[in-house]
């Protein structure tokens, strides 16, 4: 599962972030490290982008980006 097969509200645990590139380094360096809990918060009209909540922070990915990024449903997300 990854990021971008989230329904709004809910969240999971970031596994890894998938690739070696620039893309997968960016997101990384923006916070998206395994262990940290991610939350989606909202989707715009057209599906994205995507706006994700995590530590304290926001931050809005497309769909290609959120599929990067790995993660496990925590089973106390609606």
């Amino acid at each position: 599962m990854n990021l971008a097969d989230l329904k709004v509200g809910q969240q999971g645990t970031i596994i890894q972030v998938v690739g070696d590139d620039t893309l997968a380094l960016r997101l990384m360096e923006m916070g998206l490290i395994e262990g940290e809990v991610v939350r989606l918060l909202g989707k715009a009209p057209m599906g994205e982008p995507l706006e994700f909540a995590y530590r304290s922070s926001r931050l809005s990915l497309r769909k290609l980006e959120a599929t990067r990024v790995e993660i496990e449903l925590l089973k106390d997300s609606t």
